[in-house]
């Protein structure tokens, strides 16, 4: 187990959900926007590019901004992980595929050390040293290799706040060296599918790599890698593990595929539900059915749910009726009026802010 800041990652805590800026770091209104925009959505640490020294102080201020833990990512320069420690950084990935002078990484864990901050070792299959290449090639084994190279010069200096990453764009190549590495000790492992795709095509696969590790018991902090608003990353990530029914954060929607029965706009409803909701932490099930055949049973399973005729459906909250045949077209409307009101309630009697 590790401390990045006030976040446990590994041992029997919760896994983490973890992201990374894709403005200039030196762009410091950019940037602490896009890490409060992140955090907002539930991440709980944000990692950001160090490619130059502005990038390294500028997380100084960062840090004075926002009060999620931050993660400087190093690359090629040791003297960048230096000054990103200076900064109050409150961890270091390191590449061990371009920072390879073994005594530029005892020291960075030497300052590191002093200052109480872990390290991650991301390997990558992209940027793989070609002293782990097996014949030419990335394989499983040789990710691991380099992992533990570095690894292995951290422990020797008494360093221990240790956590490791192997990624790669192949699914099937990231599960097997997240495997293999499992096997070889107990430092806590950060999950993600490197360069997966845009959109549909990175989900997809970041879904099925991820999930596959952490269905395994494997994976301690996880990074959803997709082009564009990082915000989406987040989403993605805390879908794959209420999926997996690891956490929770949120609504969870039970949504009829829709059929020749189905009476109602169940894809649109369900659409502007989620839209509505989008600022509700709660972690409540919401069942949006177009007819009785599975649906009456799955609005009775639900906190709230729709249950759909033809023209209209019935509301339920908590597995009984509580407003009956409501015209499609106000559905949306008295739903919400009904799940908030008792949120409120809830609120309300437990002593929450007005």
């Amino acid at each position: 187990m590790v401390r990045v800041g006030g976040l446990l990652i590994g041992g029997d805590n919760p896994v983490a959900v973890q992201s990374m800026t894709n403005t200039p770091t030196s762009d410091i209104p950019a940037t602490v926007a896009q890490i409060r925009a992140l955090q907002a959505a539930g991440c709980e640490l944000v990692r950001v590019a160090v490619p130059d020294m502005d990038s390294a102080r500028a997380i100084r201020e960062i840090k004075r901004e926002v009060s999620v833990p931050i993660a400087a990512d190093i690359h090629y320069d040791p003297r960048l992980a230096r000054a990103a420690l200076e900064a109050g950084a409150d961890k270091l990935r390191l590449n061990p595929g371009n920072i390879r002078d073994p005594a530029a990484i005892r020291e960075i864990a030497a300052r590191a050390a002093e200052k109480g901050v872990p390290i991650r070792v991301g390997v990558n299959a992209g940027s793989l040293d070609e002293r782990f290449l097996k014949g030419g090639e990335v394989t499983p084994e040789g990710m691991v290799e380099a992992a533990l190279w570095e690894i292995s010069l951290l422990e020797d200096v008494g360093f221990r706040d240790i956590v490791v990453s192997l990624k790669a764009a192949d699914v099937g190549l990231t599960v097997e060296a997240n495997r293999l590495l499992a096997r070889e000790g107990g430092w806590p492992l950060h999950l993600g599918i490197t360069e997966p795709g845009p959109d549909l095509e990175g989900t997809v696969k970041s879904a099925v790599g991820i999930g596959i590790l952490l269905w395994e018991g494997i994976g301690d902090t996880v990074r959803v890698s997709l082009p564009g608003d990082p915000v989406r990353e987040v989403e993605v990530a805390w879908e794959i593990l209420k999926a997996l029914g690891l956490r929770y954060r949120g609504p969870s929607f039970v949504v009829c595929p829709t059929c020749g029965r189905t009476g109602i706009d169940i894809p649109g409803i369900a659409a502007e539900l989620r839209r509505r909701l989008a600022d509700m932490e709660e972690p409540v099930t919401i069942a949006v059915m177009g007819c009785p055949v599975n649906g009456l049973e799955e609005v009775r399973r639900a906190d709230y749910g729709i249950l759909g005729g033809k023209g209209h459906g019935t509301i339920y909250a908590h597995g009984k009726v509580v407003r009956a045949k409501v015209p499609e077209q106000r559905l949306v409307e008295e739903f919400l009026q009904v799940v908030r009101g008792e949120r409120a309630g809830h609120a309300a009697g437990s002593g929450g802010s007005p």
